[in-house]
């Protein structure tokens, strides 16, 4: 097929609500941002907690944490095989090559980004602050909720780069999803796989999808941050 028509055709099957494309993304959607539901107040908490409490072996938890940052994803998917396969200490659960174990690894992958930008923010954060809201009379709780909602963007910002970590990733996906078509088919692993086989229609407009979802999750974070991050 030639580029051309295979331009045409990727906007043909966006436009007229191809099943199989638009189910590809939904799957990929539903995976990414449920793994995000799950990660991100543990890893938030984690992050705060390495920001704020002194305590023996803080430095080499952080680096630990920093390191998890460049893991291989595929590595991530070799661990879940291992644990998920039938021989694995769990797989009487069943979960190989299901949409549940592609949100435990997105879950994995996106936990280092977001308790590593939620530690950068609070080390940032002005101390005053929770100095502050603790000699009001506030709980610890409050003061550190406090904290973190002056830290908010940050942390907003940690959410949406593992939301784009997770949604184009492809090797963690295809090891413990499987690449099951009208299951564990996703974006990437679509794309991957139209590829090779030469189809490059849905791919191009999976590839579109992928370009639109990064440009509108900036511009949502930009709204966030307020006019004043235009400046």
């Amino acid at each position: 097929m030639e580029l051309s028509t295979a331009i045409a055709e990727s906007f043909r099957l966006l436009f007229s609500l191809d099943a199989k494309l638009w189910n590809i993304i939904g799957v990929s959607m539903k995976v990414s941002l449920t793994a995000l539901l799950i990660a991100t107040p543990p890893a938030v908490v984690l992050g705060f907690a390495l920001a704020t409490v002194p305590f023996r072996g803080r430095r080499a938890c952080v680096i630990v944490l920093q390191s998890f940052l460049s893991f291989p994803t595929v590595v991530v998917g070799l661990v879940l095989y291992v644990l998920l396969a039938r021989s694995g200490p769990f797989g009487q659960w069943g979960l190989l090559y299901t949409q549940e174990a592609m949100i435990a690894g997105q879950a994995m992958i996106a936990f280092p980004v977001l308790a590593a930008f939620t530690l950068a923010a609070v080390q940032g954060a002005d101390r005053i602050v929770r100095e502050t809201a603790l000699s009001l009379g506030a709980s610890r709780l409050r003061a550190s909720l406090t904290t973190l909602f002056e830290v908010r963007f940050a942390v907003m910002a940690g959410v949406f780069n593992g939301f784009g970590r997770v949604i184009s990733e492809v090797g963690c996906a295809m090891m413990v999803g499987g690449n099951i078509a009208g299951l564990t088919r996703s974006i990437p692993t679509a794309i991957s796989l139209e590829t090779a086989k030469g189809e490059f229609a849905q791919g191009i407009a999976l590839g579109i999808v992928l370009i639109v979802l990064a440009l509108g999750v900036n511009a949502l974070l930009n709204y966030f941050q307020g006019e004043g991050g235009m400046k």
